[in-house]
């Protein structure tokens, strides 16, 4: 494959292109008993046997700098059309930022992206393999040609994982969190026996549940926690749990307000 040495090619864009034939790297034993064939000087000029396809910048007419099937050799001043023929163009480099657009010609721009789907163009070799005939409009047996699709559930996930994060850690839409209301107990005996009291209520409610009670970790420490574990709801028990008085917390907010159990329950049952 004869591409420029500013460009790399895409293995899977070439892979689709040669389909069924299955792209693979060329090793060390490659070469043996290919004497025109001088790893790390391989040139396009004088190849045998050897179909060489290259991408179109290589056109008729251009010059380059290639191997020059000699050990330690560079050739310069190699001719595409005149020192050495491409048998079949492809454009399989990967895409950089300025290169024209197929459509428009204009310059693109290359931003980063989540692929969660997959459009698998598998021709006809697993048809041939188990012989997959249907019968065709004359009503003779015609070999069917493949396809398939299908979205990744777990790239589904980490795509809305990113996409909703902020900088303090994830922040989950309420309709894929892992829990409705995440109960934090600041760490005193009073306030850990609120935030279980207030939890069970909140699961008899129909929500789901997420209870930080561990003893002996700050309430820093543990808020910090909430916010990068994300659930759309943050319910503290802290410095005014001997009034019965919970802080709830909206996760994507910030905004704080002070409620009694009560409150909190109807809100949260409401979803609010």
């Amino acid at each position: 494959m004869g591409v420029p040495g500013d460009r790399e090619v895409d293995l899977g864009k070439l892979g689709e292109h040669l389909t069924p034939a299955v792209v693979e790297l060329v090793t060390a034993e490659d070469f043996v008993g290919r004497p025109d064939l001088v790893r790390g000087y391989v040139g396009p000029q004088g190849l045998e046997k050897v179909r060489y396809i290259a991408d179109p910048r290589v056109a008729p007419g251009t010059s380059w700098i290639t191997g020059a099937n000699k050990e330690g050799k560079h050739a310069r001043n190699v001719v595409a059309g005149r020192d050495f023929e491409v048998d079949d163009y492809l454009d399989v480099v990967v895409v950089e930022a300025g290169d024209p657009c197929p459509n428009c010609g204009t310059g693109l721009q290359v931003d980063r992206a989540i692929e969660i789907g997959h459009i698998f163009q598998l021709g006809r070799k697993y048809a041939d393999i188990f012989s997959l005939d249907v019968l065709g409009q004359q009503g003779k047996p015609v070999r069917v040609t493949m396809g398939s699709y299908g979205i990744g559930v777990s790239r589904a996930v980490a795509a809305l994982a990113e996409q909703t994060a902020d900088d303090k850690g994830l922040c989950w839409p309420r309709e894929i969190a892992p829990a409705d209301v995440h109960v934090v107990a600041a760490g005193k005996a009073l306030q850990t026996e609120l935030a279980l009291d207030v939890s069970e209520k909140l699961s008899a409610a129909g929500l789901r549940v997420l209870v930080d009670d561990r003893p002996g970790v700050s309430p820093g420490v543990k808020f910090t926690d909430s916010e990068l574990i994300g659930v759309p709801k943050i319910l503290v028990a802290g410095r005014r749990s001997a009034e019965g008085v919970l802080e709830l917390k909206d996760r994507r907010t910030g905004e704080r307000e002070e409620l009694t159990v009560d409150e909190a329950i109807a809100r949260l049952a409401d979803r609010g």
